[in-house]
């Protein structure tokens, strides 16, 4: 079944839907909820000023998948290249762009998220082109993604420079959703060695991922893409997350 997509400001009533704990807690490891710099964009406040760059993907009338970016100014003093910070970075220009009132000329995306029970089903890829599409309405000629790809996980341990290089036969990305950016007109510009940086004592990481840590050091948790840093002694854990920037010319 096709997904009917609609904007937040098209439907500002989907707006519980679209964090019900159905999308919410299915979509990411618990610990990916607690980087700080998401509520520049998330909290309710900032999200109002962003209702046109939500999308909503229904099924039958029930939201089933979600897209979120975000305008800012690209190419001005002190952003000529697109932000090693990635996620986090991009956020906090288009924070300051509002603090500013800076006029954006760019889009990066932020998340896209399906329900368990449609994922498979190439929806994934309809978001993604829709928030094309919807970027595109809008005026702007470039859309940015800091693409979390979807099988790094399985491979903590390779740098992202190497991993975003493993191409199949036919010279399309092995993973799967960098894969879909390319097949739709997305060029791989660089890696974002730190896009996210998510903070918490070791009790709050025990919490988050359901481990015990039994000594300092690089240490491997299931769903990060990279291993977390632990030091005992400190009382303290470091998550940071590589990214990979990919640019969608509109």
């Amino acid at each position: 079944m096709s997904l009917q997509i609609v904007t937040l400001a098209e439907r500002p009533e989907l707006r519980a839907a679209i964090f019900a704990d159905e999308l919410q807690l299915s979509a990411f490891p618990e610990f990916m909820r607690h980087d700080p710099v998401a509520d520049l964009y998330y909290a309710s406040a900032a999200l109002d000023r962003y209702l046109d760059f939500v999308l909503a993907g229904l099924e039958g009338g029930k939201v089933v998948a979600r897209a979120f970016s975000v305008p800012f100014a690209f190419g001005i003093e002190g952003r000529s290249e697109l932000p090693d910070a990635g996620w986090d970075a991009v956020i906090r220009w288009a924070h300051e762009d509002h603090l500013a009132a800076r006029k954006p000329n760019a889009v990066s995306a932020l998340e896209i998220s399906l329900t368990p029970q449609v994922r498979g089903a190439g929806h994934s890829r309809t978001m993604l082109e829709a928030m094309k599409d919807n970027a595109r309405a809008r005026g702007f000629a470039d859309l940015y993604a800091p693409v979390r790809p979807n099988e790094k996980h399985l491979q903590p341990l390779a740098p992202m420079s190497a991993y975003a290089g493993q191409m199949r036969a036919d010279g399309l990305p092995a993973d799967a959703w960098l894969r879909t950016h390319v097949r739709i007109g997305g060029r791989i510009v660089k890696v974002a060695p730190c896009s996210m940086t998510i903070v918490g004592t070791v009790a709050e990481w025990s919490r988050w991922t359901g481990t015990t840590f039994a000594r300092s050091g690089a240490i491997v948790v299931a769903g990060a893409l990279a291993p977390i840093t632990v030091s005992l002694e400190h009382d303290h854990a470091v998550y940071i997350e590589p990214n990979v920037w990919v640019h969608h010319p509109l």
